[in-house]
């Protein structure tokens, strides 16, 4: 695959709930960062995004976003001042400790990026760097908040593992890193280790109805909710 693309992009869609309804294609698409000069992905069901959905920090985009011209873009920079929780536990993956951080110190940036999406008159791009981490929880926030099956949630995170070879070379360097990380790191974030995301879908699990109660928890009406099933969901 040329690198004057996104590579590591997908449709949202076709994900299975517990009770057997899918998601619909064309609402959330999820991707590497998009670059100045790319060609127009083929297979989706519409492109551009309305809406483009920036989880990048001020660091990683110094310029005007390149989808600016075509997509609404809103930046929400999930990491910004975060504070990830200590671990006493050695064998807890970094990955699982930034995951949890964001869900414990950003609550209010992924009810923004949540309500981002409901709000796209046609299909959402939800992006960062890599499309791995900052989207892989948000992408599992959104399909567990529409009842997508946790093993689903699951097998579509580690898609990415595949794609990262291409999404490094797109990057040209080293991403902006997460507090707390050094380059020594690298290798093992660049990974996809289902035990992170996982912790992701434990902590929805706390609440009823996985992670819409967990939106909920955090300001989120039942309207909303049920406007995002509606929106989301297959007939």
């Amino acid at each position: 695959m040329a690198l004057d693309e996104l590579v590591n992009l997908r449709d949202l869609g076709g994900q299975p709930t517990g009770s057997g309804v899918l998601t619909r294609s064309g609402v959330v698409y999820r991707s590497d960062a998009p670059r100045l000069g790319d060609r127009d992905p083929s297979g989706l069901p519409a492109w551009p995004p309305r809406v483009v959905v920036d989880l990048r920090e001020a660091a990683e985009t110094r310029d005007e976003h390149p989808m600016a011209t075509a997509s609404l873009v809103h930046r929400v920079r999930v990491l910004e001042g975060l504070d990830t929780p200590d671990e006493d536990d050695e064998a807890v993956h970094e990955l699982t400790t930034l995951y949890r951080g964001m869900l414990q110190g950003a609550p209010k940036k992924l009810v923004e990026v949540f309500r981002h999406v409901l709000a796209a008159d046609g299909p959402a791009l939800v992006h960062c760097a890599a499309g791995k981490d900052r989207t892989g929880v948000v992408s599992a926030m959104l399909l567990s908040a529409a009842g997508v099956r946790p093993d689903a949630i699951v097998a579509d995170y580690v898609r990415t593992d595949k794609n990262m070879l291409r999404v490094l070379q797109r990057l040209e360097e080293l991403p902006e890193l997460p507090p707390g990380v050094d380059e020594e790191m690298v290798a093992e974030l660049m990974a996809t280790p289902t035990q992170a995301i996982e912790s992701v879908l434990e902590i929805f699990d706390e609440h009823q109805d996985a992670a819409a109660g967990w939106l909920a928890g955090h300001g989120v009406t039942d309207d909303e909710l049920d406007r995002w099933r509606e929106k989301f969901l297959e007939k």
